[in-house]
């Protein structure tokens, strides 16, 4: 009827008023696609994210720790060559493979190296001559090398434990600026012979225990415990506190070798270099100096020798 319904299909006015303002197309932009969506361990704040960071400052962490070993690392050792070769094997040197280059002539020392191994037990791998030269860096190799592992250093609170284990008085040699593999090698040597229980050595400027220390041991080295400390005048302090008595050996000392009454006391013998002799605060860490006496002809004795010298007094005194 007309004036009271509305036709049915007609279209509904708005009412009058202000107009609705519109979107201006915002409504449109945020409808459009954004892409694929990131990976989960690309979200920032997503757990998979945090795990896979930890993960990788835990991976950081344990490369900062233990460098990976490379042939090129400096605690791996190639000795090369017919005859320093043989000298290795026969001396006992801790080899882990004989490496013989392919087409070698098989002298008699070759055939030594090789009867030497096969009668220890050590493995011969026959290499192409490219690699040999490789890891010997282009050097004489003729053929043959071994490669001597890294040396096993005890924790310097195993020589006293071995001291105490064996009911004894300790007896330590500590090395100062020894910087002779040959040194080392003979001061071990002297050190398993006259009693020690070990020997100390730091960590930085000083020799190791390479293939010539091993030699000069003349086997020793596998008998006798050497120790590496972080830092040398720490561990000297800390045998000071389980009661062992510092004595440092130079040729300045107040008190002659002979004259040393604490001999049989549990002592720990410091040796410096030849030609610096004790470092300034080691020597402010020795409760005593103690010195060889010599003619006035001799300036100084090496480090081995001393070393030597020493041991075999304060081992005098100790059966007497």
């Amino acid at each position: 009827m007309p004036g009271s319904s509305q036709r049915k299909g007609a279209i509904r006015k708005k009412p009058r008023g202000n107009p609705t303002a519109g979107s201006g197309g915002r409504v449109r932009r945020g409808l459009e696609g954004k892409g694929p969506t990131p990976k989960a361990v690309d979200r920032v704040k997503h757990p998979a994210h945090k795990r896979a960071k930890a993960k990788e400052r835990a991976q950081e962490r344990e490369r900062t720790r233990r460098p990976a070993r490379r042939d090129t690392d400096s605690s791996v050792e190639w000795v090369y060559g017919r005859n320093p070769v043989v000298e290795a094997l026969r001396a006992g040197v801790p080899v882990a493979a004989l490496h013989v280059a392919e087409g070698t002539e098989r002298d008699a020392r070759l055939r030594e190296a090789l009867h030497v191994a096969v009668e220890h037990g050590i493995s011969v791998l026959e290499v192409p001559r490219a690699e040999l030269d490789r890891v010997t860096a282009g050097g004489a190799h003729q053929g043959v090398a071994v490669q001597i592992p890294p040396y096993e250093y005890a924790h310097p609170d195993d020589l006293l434990s071995r001291a105490y284990d064996a009911q004894e008085v300790p007896l330590v040699v500590a090395l100062d600026g020894v910087t002779d593999p040959r040194n080392l090698g003979a001061i071990t040597r002297s050190a398993a012979a006259f009693g020690a229980h070990g020997v100390l050595v730091p960590e930085r400027r000083t020799a190791s225990m390479s293939a010539s220390a091993w030699k000069t041991s003349a086997g020793a080295a596998a008998r006798i415990p050497v120790a590496r400390a972080t830092n040398l005048n720490r561990a000297l302090k800390s045998y000071k506190d389980a009661g062992l008595l510092v004595v440092g050996l130079d040729m300045g000392g107040g008190v002659e070798l002979p004259e040393l009454e604490a001999a049989t006391e549990p002592l720990v013998l410091v040796v410096g270099s030849e030609g610096k002799g004790l470092a300034r605060l080691v020597r402010e860490n020795c409760d005593l100096i103690v010195s060889i006496p010599m003619t006035s002809a001799t300036e100084s004795l090496n480090a081995g020798i001393a070393t030597g010298v020493a041991l075999y007094e304060i081992s005098r005194r100790r059966a007497s």
